[in-house]
């Protein structure tokens, strides 16, 4: 019995969180009550499920539950105690209804979800990083990665953003047609951060998350058919994605250790993957290339090439150039910097990575670059250093193996007599 329940709260946890916390956040008003209730409920689940026995439908017990703890705090916190007390009576008649997903604008409850939580009153990242959170996928760690802050200073900003939906009063429904584009690229932010997550995962053992990979471009397929006939930067996301996971089973090897592009075995790619991807890359170029559009046509040419040498690096170059003009940021130049070393060398490469070391300082992949740019140059010693730093930053274990072997690598080749 135990067993069961455990499993049905964990299904119920991955499948329904968002959608637990979305109804929560309708009825109160409030993110951070909704979170703290939903918890309650789950952790109540576990409790009563291994008694009772899994209910027939979880969600609803769960959200009946949150429900309740939620009445419970409003009460016992004494906070516009008419309100809630009206609040209770309202929903004790009405309940909570599933929206009907055949008739709204749209076809997907957890797209619907990503749509609601992009609310324009919140800046651009507070749309993202709710979002990310809501659906449950992130926890505040992971989303701190992507946005390249400490996760303390993340979670403070969650804080400050959920705060702001309740006392402005921000209504938690999703947008009609018209509302949608405005809403559009928070909503792609999302997917492309949920997809490098599952890409290369913050922390844990496997380097790739495939639920997550797949989930992301199961929803950037919806956003494609959902915007079409202008779906640009959707299908552009979409094609980036395709391209990248069809790499995927030759990132590893059978150690589980982690193969750099120019060392993977390209028979191992899934070419019928590539192959629906380039007509997105196309479509996505059609009215002005776009980020994502641009990063795909960069993925393209890698997948095209027959081998590492074939690889049209100045076209690379060119295309990161552009991505530098309608995208700037620290890690855009940083990957620039990778194509400028396979064009003009790796010390005007190098020369670039260090003008972006106070940017990037908190970001291992800098520093790997860095180590891989100076052993190019002889420089093992320093490349050791380099290394070094990146083992320090990195948390995930494929990744930490494989700075492992650069570093020891680079300190036996220093050993031997290299510069540094």
């Amino acid at each position: 019995m135990h067993g069961e329940a455990d499993r049905a709260v964990e299904e119920a946890y991955r499948e329904d969180w968002g959608r637990i916390v979305a109804a929560l956040i309708r009825l109160v008003g409030d993110f951070e009550l909704a979170e703290e209730a939903a918890q309650e409920a789950f952790a109540a689940a576990v409790d009563r499920w291994r008694v009772d026995g899994v209910p027939e439908i979880p969600r609803a017990w769960l959200i009946q539950t949150a429900r309740h703890k939620a009445i419970d705090r409003m009460r016992k916190a004494k906070r516009q105690e008419d309100s809630a007390r009206s609040h209770g009576e309202a929903w004790w008649k009405e309940g909570v209804e599933e929206p009907d997903y055949a008739k709204a604008a749209i076809p997907d409850d957890r797209l619907e979800l990503m749509f609601t939580c992009c609310h324009p009153a919140l800046g651009r990242e507070a749309q993202v990083a709710l979002t990310l959170r809501a659906l449950g996928g992130l926890e505040t760690e992971e989303i701190a990665r992507a946005f390249l802050v400490p996760p303390a200073t993340m979670a403070q900003r969650l804080v400050r953003a959920k705060r702001k939906i309740r006392d402005a009063g921000i209504p938690f429904a999703a947008p009609g047609p018209k509302e949608m584009p405005e809403r559009l690229a928070a909503v792609l932010t999302v997917i492309y951060l949920v997809f490098n997550e599952g890409y290369a995962s913050t922390r844990g053992g496997p380097h790739v998350r495939t639920d997550l990979c797949a989930e992301a471009i199961r929803l950037g397929r919806l956003v494609r058919e959902l915007m079409r006939p202008a779906a640009g930067e959707a299908a552009g996301l979409l094609a980036l994605m395709l391209l990248h996971d069809a790499r995927r089973e030759a990132r590893l090897d059978a150690a589980g250790d982690l193969v750099v592009l120019e060392e993977q075995d390209r028979g191992r790619w899934d070419r019928e993957q590539i192959e629906e991807a380039l007509p997105l890359v196309e479509e996505a170029f059609r009215g002005g290339p776009g980020p994502y559009a641009v990063q795909a046509a960069v993925a393209a040419l890698h997948c095209r090439a027959g081998s590492a040498a074939e690889t049209d690096w100045p076209q690379i170059l060119l295309l990161y150039d552009e991505l530098e003009r309608l995208q700037p940021s620290p890690v855009v130049s940083l990957n620039r910097a990778v194509a400028v070393a396979m064009v003009e060398g790796p010390r005007r490469a190098l020369e670039l990575v260090d003008e972006l070391a106070g940017d990037l300082e908190g970001y291992h992949l800098m520093h790997s670059a860095r180590g891989y740019l100076l052993s190019k140059m002889g420089a093992y010693g320093e490349a050791g250093k380099a290394y070094a730093r990146a083992l320090e930053l990195a948390t995930n274990e494929s990744e930490r193996r494989f700075l492992e072997k650069r570093l020891q690598e680079a300190l036996d080749r220093a050993g031997g007599g290299g510069q540094g």
